[in-house]
């Protein structure tokens, strides 16, 4: 019992220090200068720019500011613009499209903060951004070329927070820092959880007994035994989770800075069980091209992952 005890309290001070110390700084942060810019009407002029520029992609303009706000705000972001084009009933090629770049790109939520941990966050956004491309090309021209389309009914404008003025200026401020504890807050049971998950996995001898069985694998592969826990923990668990549990492995020399880079292409992307049930929850129609959408943003995450290997 006491060694139990000792495992919740060692992962509950570990999830905690992720949460508040590593991930609620860079989020703050990011959050603001991106709620700024929202406000300031520089985004909007960024994806009129962009936007033509992306329609080969099958992307409209929602999908351009979608890209932007996982790029840079959370994974969860695009659900907003998602819940948008629903209702507004943009075309459903173009929704699966937009859905597919989503989920296989990597969230902001992860990859800021890991940059403090020697992540190569300008490789992996730029990596994520090409990939998630073609996985959109791809459904929007292959894998949805048969669903139904509709067109707009309703103008979809996205609504900003007024930023002229100080007082304006500092609601946008305080509204992103507000927004940046509530990520951060909401992360750390599944943090706690995760790293309990797999220190009782290591305690009960499941994970020596799966890195037996794959360390052939995984050795042909040039990588360590911790890529099985962190995973296992990723797919289930969802991005934070895996967050947490890597922190742990570098902190423990189970995975070197090196090995995470190249894994970061097959790791880090909201597609898994938590990330797929967050985003298709912005409406029925999002739900309905999932299907095609997973497949997209299957070929883009193996694309990132052959990428990664090379070039790291």
């Amino acid at each position: 019992m006491s060694e139990l005890a000792n495992i919740v309290l060692h992962a509950g001070r570990a999830g905690v220090e992720l949460a508040l110390f590593v991930l609620l700084p860079v989020m703050v942060v990011m959050l603001s200068v991106m709620r700024l810019l929202e406000a300031k009407g520089i985004l909007d002029k960024l994806v009129a720019i962009v936007g033509p520029l992306l329609r080969p992609f099958g992307l409209p303009g929602l999908g351009v500011f979608a890209m932007i706000q996982i790029l840079f705000v959370s994974f969860a972001a695009p659900m907003a613009t998602l819940a948008m084009m629903d209702k507004g009933g943009s075309p459903r090629r173009h929704i699966a499209a937009t859905l597919a770049m989503v989920l296989g790109m990597a969230q902001a939520n992860v990859v800021f903060p890991m940059a403090a941990l020697g992540l190569n966050a300008p490789v992996v956004m730029a990596v994520s951004t090409l990939c998630g491309l073609i996985g959109a090309g791809l459904t929007y021209h292959i894998f949805a070329r048969n669903l139904p389309e509709r067109d707009d009914d309703n103008p979809m404008v996205v609504k900003h927070k007024d930023a002229d003025g100080p007082k304006g200026v500092l609601d946008v401020i305080n509204k992103a820092g507000a927004e940046a504890l509530k990520i951060a807050v909401g992360a750390i049971p599944m943090l706690v959880l995760a790293l309990v998950f797999v220190a009782l996995m290591r305690a009960i001898g499941l994970m020596g007994l799966l890195e037996h069985l794959f360390t052939p694998l995984l050795a042909s592969l040039d990588l360590p035994s911790s890529v099985i826990m962190g995973t296992i923990t990723k797919y289930i668990a969802g991005g934070t989770a895996m967050m947490g549990v890597t922190k742990d492995f570098l902190d423990q020399g189970l995975l070197s800075v090196t090995e995470f880079n190249r894994l970061a292409g097959f790791w880090i992307h909201p597609y898994d069980v938590a990330g797929v049930a967050v985003l298709i929850s912005a409406g029925p129609r999002v739900a309905g091209v999932l299907k095609p959408a997973l497949l997209g943003a299957g070929v883009a995450i193996l694309l990132r992952t052959l990428a990664h290997g090379y070039l790291f």
